[in-house]
């Protein structure tokens, strides 16, 4: 009998799953957004019978926020379409159980989530493939980071090209999967407005920060062999700027979104020596404080070499070498232990060309988007104020900032479809809009590894930061060369 779909969680037990992964299918079953009929397989090393994997989801739910939290009754419906099969990963005789699982239903759509250790991608994928689960039907989505360095990456993706189509493969990036990054392209290119002032006329630089307050927690381990600009400027800082600054699309389908997007990455201004000196800084945050609370450094986390020299910070220049953006500054920044939890980006427009007000007017106005923790838009302008206390011949001259504010939680309502949400959902439905090619993906590595060769020869090392703050001062240096500062010191 044919059903609705199967969805294989590889890393079924793992930190992925039940942090991100499983809340969302939950609240998408609670939205009732969830194709009815479907099955979700949690797999993993551990012997746990059905209902004792349940209840482990069921516990790890206490961890999210509340008003995620499922009661005893959702839980109970929800847990009906959750199931568990114990494998070992290389062995294939546990593949081809898992096959005979899957083949009592012959499910329209069957996804196979490898949330697993990189190292084990090719390996789940030639496996799933001797056991006859490439069918047409079968989706395979893979996390990041998708290798760790060009080579690497190219491997991974050669392989599973063997025994997947690439239109079978989605490659996860849950930053292209946020409320606010859809209201982006649709600010773009669903309005006429900034269309004609989205150019290096009118844009002086644009700032890409991903900041986390949070070390590294128990991924001590983990970092250590990945680092900040692995983990985040490869793949989502990346991503961000390519929505910045691509062409508007001839159509709204998966490949003509990701072909202007590849234009993008084929267009950053390459690395040489001078530049690798002067527009990259790398920190590593030392102790401090954080949130009025003494925290440790990086090197005294819990997995950390106690002499390591991976990097919990970076700051970049970088510019899009093509007639939209030549000679716009762009800046990204992401790192650990920095002075808030703040994603955004922020777009400086140049100031009047001629002032005729007071020196306020030297400012220029600047446009925000919010991804976390606040979602939505910020567009910030010169109004004429009024103050009694002024003559009408000088309040005439003088300009104030205002701000229009359009929260996306106020507006729309703050139960809106989460990133990953979203994603699984697309997965499901065979939409790859916002996921990311192999060839993007591998322009991606090949602009970032000149800094990787870079750093493995460089005898200085990451610069020390007190945790607390917004990393190391080289990097406010490296913005404030352009008359430029970083959007929180302005």
């Amino acid at each position: 009998m044919t059903m609705g779909f199967d969805l294989v969680l590889f890393g079924g037990t793992g930190d992925l799953a039940w942090r991100k992964l499983m809340p969302a299918l939950f609240q998408a079953f609670r939205h009732g957004t969830l194709p009815e009929g479907g099955r979700i397989i949690g797999v993993g090393r551990d012997d746990l019978t059905h209902e004792q994997y349940r209840a482990l989801i069921q516990a790890r739910f206490d961890k999210v926020e509340l008003a995620k939290r499922p009661s005893a009754e959702e839980f109970a419906r929800f847990a009906a379409i959750l199931e568990f099969v114990r494998m070992d990963l290389s062995k294939p005789e546990d593949y081809a159980h898992l096959a005979t699982s899957l083949q009592t239903r012959s499910a329209t759509t069957v996804v196979m989530y490898v949330a697993t250790a990189p190292s084990l991608f090719t390996t789940v994928c030639e496996q799933l493939a001797a056991a006859g689960l490439n069918t047409p039907q079968t989706r395979v989505v893979l996390e990041k980071p998708l290798g760790h360095d060009l080579a690497s990456n190219r491997a991974i993706n050669q392989t599973v090209r063997r025994f997947f189509e690439e239109k079978q493969v989605f490659r996860i990036d849950h930053y292209l999967g946020k409320p606010a990054v859809q209201n982006l392209f649709a600010l773009r290119f669903g309005n006429a407005l900034f269309e004609p002032l989205w150019r290096r006329e009118h844009i002086a630089n644009i700032q890409i920060t991903i900041a986390e307050d949070l070390g590294v927690e128990s991924r001590g381990a983990f970092y250590e062999t990945t680092g900040a600009l692995r983990d985040m400027v490869q793949n989502h800082a990346l991503q961000l700027l390519c929505a910045i600054g691509m062409e508007p699309p001839i159509n709204a389908h998966a490949d003509a979104i990701r072909d202007e997007k590849l234009k993008v990455l084929r267009s950053l201004k390459p690395w040489t020596a001078a530049t690798l000196a002067s527009d990259v800084v790398r920190g590593q945050y030392a102790s401090g404080t954080s949130a009025g609370t003494p925290v440790p450094a990086y090197r005294d986390e819990p997995g950390v070499n106690p002499h390591s020299q991976t990097e919990t910070f970076v700051a970049l220049r970088t510019e899009i070498a093509n007639w939209r953006w030549a000679g716009v500054p762009f800046y990204i920044r992401t790192g650990k232990r920095l002075a808030g939890r703040d994603a955004r980006i922020v777009v400086n427009f140049r100031p009047t060309p001629h002032a005729i007000f007071n020196a306020s007017s030297a400012m220029g106005n600047q446009l925000v988007i919010n991804l976390q923790p606040k979602d939505g838009l910020e567009l910030h302008l010169l109004a004429q104020g009024q103050d009694n206390r002024k003559t009408r011949a000088s309040a005439a001259q003088a300009l104030a900032p205002v701000q229009l504010d359009l929260d996306f939680d106020k507006r729309f309502g703050s139960e809106r479809v989460g990133a990953y949400e979203r994603l699984l959902l697309d997965v499901i439905d065979g939409r790859l809009n916002l996921f990311v090619r192999s060839d993007e993906q591998e322009e991606a590595w090949r602009w970032v590894e000149p800094l990787i060769k870079h750093w493995a020869s460089d005898a200085q090392g990451p610069r020390p930061y007190a945790a607390g703050t917004w990393g190391p001062s080289a990097s406010s240096a490296m913005i404030a060369r352009d008359g430029f500062c970083w959007d929180e010191e302005s």
